[in-house]
């Protein structure tokens, strides 16, 4: 028997011979990929790569997260193993949020993700405008270009 053999309780399912399939609409995986790659995230698992951060040093951090987008994607990563939640006992209370060693991996390989894309953006750029020139005659071109000339903009160029 599996658990006999890892030591540990017998469980319904056999979690380490489990063949997890992204793909497969009822695989949990999909979750955790949502927390992983959605908007906030990638962002706040990369800014953890850096450093162990409060929670409103966090929230400069990423620009933009709300305090409530940033306190349930801390929660879904802290659930998914990826965030250590660590509260101090202080007046007041302090509360710090560093990577576990699962989140750090995932966190490399976001970063390296990142920067392939920061360092590529002229061409993504160029191709915008590309697509957007064959495009000219249509509205949704038009807008598509102004609402990225706006993010860039608004980024300080960067």
């Amino acid at each position: 028997m599996d658990s006999e053999r890892s030591g540990g309780s017998s469980t319904t399912v056999d979690e380490e011979n489990l063949a997890f399939d992204v793909f497969a609409r009822a695989c949990p995986s999909r979750g955790t990929l949502e927390h992983v790659t959605g908007k906030w995230g990638g962002l706040i698992l990369s800014a953890l790569h850096d450093s162990t951060f409060r929670f409103n040093e966090l929230r400069r951090r990423v620009d933009g997260v709300s305090e409530k987008m940033l306190s349930q994607t801390l929660h879904a990563l802290e659930r998914d193993g990826l965030v250590h939640r660590e509260a101090q006992p202080t007046n007041p209370p302090r509360v710090d949020y560093q990577l576990t060693p699962l989140g750090s991996a995932v966190a490399e390989r976001l970063l390296a993700l990142i920067h392939l894309v920061e360092d590529r953006m002229p061409e993504v750029l160029a191709a915008q405008e590309r697509y957007d020139t064959t495009r000219a005659g249509s509205g949704e071109a038009s807008a598509a270009r102004d609402a990225g000339r706006a993010v860039v903009a608004g980024r300080g160029g960067r």
